[in-house]
């Protein structure tokens, strides 16, 4: 029996970051590289799960056609995983995403529609749902699905406990729909109380790719505060600065939201001692290479 691709999101490689760490702590940063899966990007998880999930329960079938709002890699991991189970895609994201990401999308047969800069994410889920409301698809919805989560307790907790053998103390991600920390959590949470979890998100003004500060009207319904310890503000230009010196020290190639995430995880491998860290690099950096944040002069 031959493997298909659905057999290849997950279990991608937890690697040990080894020149932008303070060495004199003796913590331990690992980077689980997301970017390895199929679509490139942690989001081919839910992605993934959510589909196979709504068909289990009969709300979906081969056929019908998939309505999401998303700054990206949600909808580049859809439209893959919609390709590979039948269905038709429309995607609804803001005008300022990287060309490379909506290349992508078109690429894997989704329509996308285009909000302004200025409507933004909010303006996208809002515009979703008024297609569904208009019977134009379904909407999985991965702000207040369920599945979402619950991709990463089945999945990336469970990887990640066994990579580590059960050792890790903190567990770092950046927040966007919040699935990935919430999900990783519960699991981790699970199997030992004391694993501090700790969210990224971006300071008042930035505007890094992937990771949001929402208003509460348009906090994500899977969001449970309670199962996140800390919460780290980051700026772009440090998320961006991180991002370029994980590829240029570390050979890691990642996108800004993942530089976020390690900056908070090298920041706290200088407060603790002994600790092992664990970080998502949530996607690969050609995703983000016409926006110009790998320029030269951008680099410090």
């Amino acid at each position: 029996m031959y493997p298909t691709l659905i057999d290849f999101v997950g279990n991608t490689p937890l690697v040990k970051v080894q020149r932008l760490v303070d060495a004199q702590t003796g913590s331990v940063v690992l980077a689980k590289l997301e970017g390895n899966n199929p679509a490139g990007s942690v989001k081919d998880r839910p992605a993934l799960y959510m589909i196979q999930q709504a068909q289990l329960r009969g709300d979906i079938r081969p056929g019908d056609t998939l309505i999401e709002a998303t700054s990206g890699n949600t909808g580049i991991a859809l439209a893959m995983a919609s390709a590979l189970m039948g269905y038709k895609m429309k995607l609804i994201m803001p005008n300022n995403m990287s060309m490379e990401r909506k290349a992508s999308m078109a690429a894997y047969g989704a329509e996308l529609i285009e909000v302004s800069k200025e409507d933004g994410m909010e303006g996208a889920r809002d515009l979703a749902q008024q297609m569904v409301q208009q019977g134009q698809g379904v909407m999985l919805d991965q702000f207040s699905n369920p599945d979402n989560p619950l991709a990463h307790y089945h999945s990336t907790g469970p990887e990640i406990w066994r990579a580590t053998k059960g050792t890790i103390t903190h567990f770092v991600s950046a927040m966007g729909t919040t699935g990935t920390i919430m999900g990783t959590s519960m699991y981790l949470k699970e199997m030992n109380p004391a694993v501090q979890i700790v969210g990224v998100q971006p300071e008042d003004g930035a505007a890094i790719p992937g990771i949001r500060r929402w208003p509460q009207e348009y906090m994500p319904k899977i969001y449970q505060h309670t199962r996140v310890d800390r919460i780290i503000d980051m700026s772009q230009s440090r998320a961006e600065n991180t991002m370029r010196a994980m590829a240029k020290q570390e050979g890691i190639f990642a996108g800004v939201s993942s530089g976020g995430a390690m900056a908070a995880a090298l920041q706290l491998a200088s407060e603790v001692e002994n600790a092992t860290i664990v970080t998502i690099v949530c996607d690969r950096g050609d995703r983000y290479l016409s926006t110009g944040v790998f320029n030269p002069q951008n680099s410090k």
